[in-house]
């Protein structure tokens, strides 16, 4: 069974469950989503990473606040980290899990996130200066995206950028 199956299972799935009130970020039931950021550039498909506060790159991401949508949350997440004004699909296209510090910092917790396409229009300097958000070819991402994760995890990743090639080279195919 994969990571994702088994927290699934665990989570009671929770594809189907609405936006609820602010939940304060030590709660467990916080919904967790992404912005899989891209653009296709001289005809090659590129992605938008950002890093986190130690360094490694990541999507942008974060946690539902008082959004009106999960998809208006990815929304929010790109714009802060990345400077991102782009178009958001209105549903996931994947769940990931990803290994998240606590606020002790020595301990760490795993989060399902709901992955959200978000085709770039323009970019702007981001809120979040310390991100230096930085496109990169498919191979360079995925390459990134391994460093600083065990094994697991970094498939995790990989398969988000997997599942993102394919859903947006067959949109544009049709």
């Amino acid at each position: 069974m994969a990571l994702t199956d088994r927290l699934s299972s665990r989570q009671g799935g929770r594809s189907s469950r609405q936006r609820s009130a602010y939940r304060p970020p030590a709660n467990p039931d916080r919904i967790h989503v992404a912005a899989v950021c891209y653009r296709v550039h001289h005809g090659e498909l590129e992605f938008l990473l950002v890093r986190t506060r130690s360094g490694p790159w990541t999507f942008p991401k974060g946690g539902v606040d008082q959004d009106a949508s999960n998809a208006n949350a990815a929304a929010r997440e790109a714009y802060e980290e990345a400077g991102v004004k782009g178009r958001v699909e209105n549903t996931p296209f994947v769940s990931y899990l990803h290994r998240k510090r606590t606020r002790l910092r020595s301990r760490r917790r795993v989060v399902l996130v709901d992955a959200y396409l978000c085709e770039v229009i323009r970019l702007v300097p981001p809120q979040e200066s310390h991100r230096d958000p930085t496109w990169f070819c498919a191979a360079e991402a995925k390459q990134l995206l391994r460093e600083y994760r065990t094994p697991e995890y970094a498939a995790e990743a990989i398969r988000v950028i997997d599942r993102a090639m394919e859903r947006i080279l067959c949109r544009r195919a049709s």
